[in-house]
């Protein structure tokens, strides 16, 4: 493994990309396209670093499938959300960017969710409260998204989005704070 200094700093760069992948929803809230160019862009480099700089910890033997998975689900997220960006530089192509969002990348965002916290769960380099709460937020995120693949849209159901934001906001600020196990 690497030495505990280096190790250290990944995680706090780690971190700091979650939190800079959630940078995509300035557009939502804001309409302002420079931004939201700007702010794609990033979220979707930050998501392809993330598991690139979490190779040397999932790649066992074990996980080798599961991280080569989470490698190419993740990667596919980054550039769509890279093509969102790219999306708002021609006016006429501005609304594909909600289909792109809502329609695609967030089954790629999901599916490399689930895996991410299998993975930590599974190499214990994070504490395990931490991989079982994503992996429950992730599967509630799930069910609120088939329900409105099948246009179904309550209230209550939206509230079960919360629960992946506040846990990737703690894991953020976590990995920030105290790093790897």
């Amino acid at each position: 493994m690497m030495n505990s200094i280096i190790t250290r700093h990944r995680a706090s760069i780690i971190g700091v990309l979650i939190l800079a992948a959630y940078s995509m929803l300035t557009y939502s809230i804001t309409k302002n396209i420079t931004l939201g160019i700007v702010t794609d862009i990033i979220s979707g480099l930050a998501v392809i670093g993330i598991p690139l700089l979490l190779l040397p910890f999932f790649k066992t033997e074990k996980n080798k499938k599961l991280t080569s998975l989470y490698l190419v689900c993740r990667t596919i997220e980054g550039l769509l959300m890279i093509l969102g960006g790219v999306i708002l530089i021609i006016p006429s192509l501005q609304g594909y960017r909600d289909i792109i969002y809502r329609d695609v990348q967030i089954y790629f965002f999901i599916f490399g969710a689930l895996l991410f916290y299998i993975l930590l769960y599974r190499t214990l380099i994070i504490p395990r409260f931490i991989s079982i709460w994503g992996i429950i937020a992730t599967l509630a995120l799930f069910i609120v998204t088939i329900f409105k693949l099948f246009g179904i849209e309550v209230e209550i159901l939206n509230a079960l989005v919360i629960p992946i934001i506040l846990n990737e906001l703690f894991l953020a600020i976590w990995l920030i704070i105290e790093g790897f196990n």
